[in-house]
């Protein structure tokens, strides 16, 4: 990858996903439960469920793995 398409994915991600929710998508490539997401960010359960539904919904994700191959491949971890 160029520097140039480094810097637009970068871009994109910082346009596309508030700080939490990068937080979260990296919080997600770890083998944890979204429990154990929630206590580690200090917010519920459904606070991350709500914020994993809006990752999702932004980067066209449609399942867990799907969101941290996209992570993976935009250098979030």
């Amino acid at each position: 990858m160029s520097m140039l398409e480094t810097s637009r994915s970068v871009s994109v991600v910082n346009d596309a996903l508030t700080r939490r929710e990068r937080v979260v998508l990296a919080e997600l490539a770890e083998d944890v439960t979204l429990e154990e997401i929630a206590t580690r960010l200090f917010v519920t359960r459904n606070t991350v469920k709500s914020q994993v539904r809006s990752v999702y919904r932004k980067i066209g994700a449609s399942t867990r793995a799907e969101a941290v191959a996209w992570a993976v491949a935009h250098g979030i971890r």
